[in-house]
């Protein structure tokens, strides 16, 4: 199990502070949430401080675009070369297209799937991408409760995924935590998100880590 902490539950008074502890405590990636304020309810980060996050990670930058006009965020984050990029497949009108820009710029593609959206939706795109996103919370904040439809949701895109695109790898965000994460691999995910758990935890990041691996 591959643990991919959110730094939407870092403090961002003390950012490479705590995105320097997550590195050192064993993540595989920083997950970063961008959110535009029209697509979710919520307004995050910038490229600018997505730069100051990269200069402070040692360990690559996963990128969940929860945005309006994914091709423009494309193009902003694009150059900080993280190691993904994910957009909703709900917002995106073109998403063939989208994936191939996100290719050609040297980043490895991924598709968003909200609570709601069946893993069917995608099927004739997974020979495109590199690794779909599961949304276990409704997408816009942290700190929510799992929902635990998504389990099943998980195990119909692994048929599909086994089918058309093997090396396509899964990843859930939202409501993550020691307790659920066995579920989750028999489930066939290879990358957890989990921002409160990890930064919430009271003996610190990199046992958090160490209890999701």
């Amino acid at each position: 199990m591959k643990v991919a902490p959110s730094i939407l539950s870092a403090d961002f008074g003390h950012l490479a502070r705590d995105v320097t502890a997550i590195c050192k405590g064993g993540c595989d990636l920083v997950h970063v949430d961008v959110m535009d304020g029209h697509f979710v309810p919520n307004l995050t980060i910038g490229p600018v401080v997505v730069d100051a996050v990269a200069k402070a990670a040692s360990k690559p930058l996963d990128i969940h675009l929860m945005v309006e006009n994914n091709s423009f965020f494309v193009d902003l984050f694009a150059p900080l070369k993280p190691e993904y990029i994910s957009f909703h497949i709900e917002e995106e009108k073109h998403p063939h297209r989208l994936i191939q820009k996100i290719r050609s710029l040297g980043i490895r593609p991924a598709l968003v799937l909200n609570p709601h959206t069946p893993p069917e939706s995608i099927d004739f795109l997974l020979e495109d991408i590199d690794m779909v996103l599961l949304m276990s919370v409704n997408p816009g904040f942290g700190g929510q409760k799992f929902i635990s439809s998504v389990l099943e949701k998980t195990k119909r895109l692994k048929v599909l995924i086994d089918k058309r695109n093997p090396d396509c790898l899964i990843e859930v965000d939202g409501g993550v935590n020691d307790q659920n994460v066995k579920t989750l691999a028999k489930a066939g995910v290879d990358i957890v998100v989990a921002g409160s758990f990890v930064y919430g935890h009271s003996k610190g990041v990199a046992t958090a880590i160490a209890s999701l691996k």
